[in-house]
């Protein structure tokens, strides 16, 4: 298992268009990912899993995953999170 914790930067947070984003790129990956916020875990590939976390701009989250090629799907989805915009 390999997780990360980022502060979520895009300026509408993980709502619509970036989560439909954020979820279209975790479906490329092999690995189980999830994402929590608040003690509060979805999986990463489900849009109203993660919609309902409701990670605005500013929030912390921990996006972690567990299969094959976890590294890199953490990672990348970390990367997307925490651009400013």
């Amino acid at each position: 298992m390999y997780e990360r914790s980022v502060v979520v930067l895009l300026r509408q947070g993980l709502h619509a268009r970036p989560a439909a984003e954020f979820v279209k790129r975790a479906n490329t990956f092999r690995s189980q990912i999830t994402v929590t916020k608040d003690g509060r875990s979805v999986d990463a590939k489900s849009i109203l899993g993660l919609m309902g976390l409701a990670a605005g701009h500013g929030s912390e989250i921990t996006i972690s995953a567990n299969g094959t090629d976890e590294e890199q799907a953490v990672e990348t989805l970390v990367q997307l999170v925490s651009q400013e915009g």
